[in-house]
């Protein structure tokens, strides 16, 4: 029996029962540097800033603790980004 709690995205094998903080941001570009940004803050700033994807960050380290044990899923698109959401909430549901 497959472990509903694994979840393969991006060529990544993710163990959702040991994420302890999963959330959606924006990678961009803008003065010559690439950050990782709310997705709120990216829409605001959409006239000055390039933005290069979607990120689903998945991080695995102690909540209070900065976060070194982490994934970044990358997705072209805030659709694509937000059907990989729902897919993770549904199995958190079952």
């Amino acid at each position: 029996m497959k472990n509903e709690m694994m979840f393969e995205a991006n060529g990544e094998q993710i163990d959702l029962a040991k994420i302890t903080r999963l959330y959606p941001a924006a990678l961009i570009h803008a003065g010559g540097e690439s950050a990782s940004v709310s997705l709120e803050w990216a829409e605001l700033k959409a006239e000055q800033i390039t933005l290069e994807s979607y990120l689903l960050i998945c991080d695995f380290d102690p909540v209070g603790e900065v976060p070194t044990n982490r994934i970044e899923l990358r997705y072209a698109t805030k659709e694509e980004l937000f059907s990989v959401m729902e897919e993770i909430a549904q199995r958190f549901r079952n």
